[in-house]
């Protein structure tokens, strides 16, 4: 048995814990893994450092330790995410907000950043509407893993994963039939198609304007998603469609997609994916911030 399905087998089994001694399990790793990875603390601290120069050292400290505990927790929570009961996933994956936005035809963007909880909401807007969901999703290079995540992410509703090396073409004619589409662009995806827009306190941001976009070729209303864990399981709180968006400027569109993540991170700053590069892509001439 080759060690991925090894620890899809793993995952299996731990579905079944408690999710109090899961969430144990996922602190002790956590801790340790905040000790072993140090590529990724040094990231992590550094992106914090860049994002929030006025905390303290040992305030950033605690925040890089804390989110490699919930990294952990949610990584381990997608045992029962992906094979609980969909009673147990219901009871645990609460969807709250405006909800009533999800009602009707009207073709929707849910922008949804990179909190650890990503995948637990991911779940609850299946769970909670019978519309057509789709996700833009990147093949993994194991297909036991990839096999894994993608029947994870389908088990509920009717979803539709579109692989993101497909092109735009099928996003644009999926939201303009009606659909709901589960997008991730507050990631550094590379130079290509980017804009350098502000970011905390990084003035050159580099990120793809595809919500802007997307919302304006699809005629699409734009509504957040911000997943958060909690001690009884996840929160997914949707927003009301934001006002105003897009606009014909999609440079200003960007920026304040990320004006309004920072807002949302400002309530829950360990729960965000910090482990990532995110200011990796500079300006030409621009030297690296993580040197």
């Amino acid at each position: 048995m080759s060690w991925s399905r090894l620890g899809v087998a793993l995952m299996h089994g731990l579905a079944k814990l408690p999710l109090p001694v899961l969430r144990g399990i996922g602190w002790v790793l956590g801790r340790l893994l905040f000790i072993l990875a140090a590529p990724r603390r040094k990231v992590a601290l550094r992106n914090l450092a860049l994002c929030f120069p006025e905390a303290t050292p040992a305030q950033r400290k605690v925040w890089a330790r804390e989110s490699f505990v919930v990294f952990c927790q949610t990584f381990l929570d997608r045992s029962w995410l992906w094979f609980g009961a969909e009673a147990l996933v219901r009871r645990r994956v609460k969807l709250v907000g405006a909800t009533h936005e999800l009602e009707g035809d009207t073709p929707t963007i849910v922008f949804a950043p990179h909190f650890y909880s990503m995948d637990a909401g991911g779940l609850a807007l299946p769970l909670n509407t019978e519309r057509e969901f789709t996700s833009i999703f990147a093949t993994n290079p194991d297909p036991v893993l990839d096999a894994w995540f993608m029947a994870g992410r389908q088990r509920f509703g009717n979803v539709r994963m579109l692989n993101r090396a497909d092109g735009v073409k099928p996003i644009i004619s999926t939201l303009r039939k009606g659909g709901l589409l589960y997008l991730l662009p507050d990631m550094d995806y590379g130079r290509n198609d980017s804009v350098f827009v502000p970011f905390f306190q990084v003035p050159e941001t580099a990120t793809i304007p595809s919500l802007s976009r997307f919302a304006r070729l699809g005629k699409a209303k734009v509504v957040a998603l911000y997943n958060r864990m909690t001690p009884e399981g996840y929160v997914a709180e949707l927003s009301p469609a934001w006002e105003h968006f897009p606009t014909d400027d999609h440079v200003a569109d960007t920026a304040r997609m990320n004006r309004e993540l920072e807002a949302a991170i400002r309530t829950m700053v360990p729960q965000y994916y910090w482990v990532h590069k995110r200011f990796k892509t500079r300006p030409e001439g621009q030297p690296s911030l993580y040197q």
